[in-house]
C-alpha cells in the first residue's frame, strides 16, 4: 500500500478542525487587551522613573510603539492547515466488486 492511499484511507480527526469563528475572535481580542493593558503599564512605568531620562524615553516609545503591534498582532489569523481532502477514488482492482456478468448466473429477485 502506498502512502498515498494510505493518507486517503486515514479519517479525519475533529481534533484537527479549526477554531471557531467565536473562539478565535475572542482570542484575538484578548491578545489585543493584554498587548494595550501593557502599553498602560508602560506608561505609568514611564512617569515613575521620569527622573532616569533614558529609561523614561525607551517606556515612552514602547508605550507608542505598542497600539500599532496590537492592531497587527489582533488581525493576524491563525494560518490555514494545508490538508488533502479526501475524495472518492476507484477502488483498487483486488477491492473491486464483481459484476454479474463475471460470475457466470444471474439471480433473479
Amino acid at each position: 500500500m502506498d502512502s498515498r492511499s494510505r493518507d486517503q484511507a486515514r479519517p479525519v480527526l475533529i481534533t484537527d478542525a479549526q477554531q471557531s469563528r467565536i473562539a478565535e475572535h475572542n482570542a484575538r481580542r484578548k491578545r489585543y487587551t493584554l498587548t494595550m493593558g501593557l502599553r498602560i503599564v508602560c506608561l505609568i512605568l514611564a512617569a515613575i522613573f521620569y527622573t532616569t531620562v533614558w529609561l523614561m524615553i525607551v517606556l515612552v516609545v514602547l508605550a507608542c510603539v505598542l497600539p500599532w503591534m496590537a492592531v497587527l498582532i489582533a488581525n493576524d489569523r491563525p494560518p490555514k492547515k494545508a490538508e488533502r481532502v479526501n475524495r472518492y477514488g476507484h477502488p483498487a482492482p483486488e477491492r473491486a466488486l464483481g459484476t454479474a456478468t463475471d460470475s457466470g448466473r444471474i439471480i433473479d429477485g
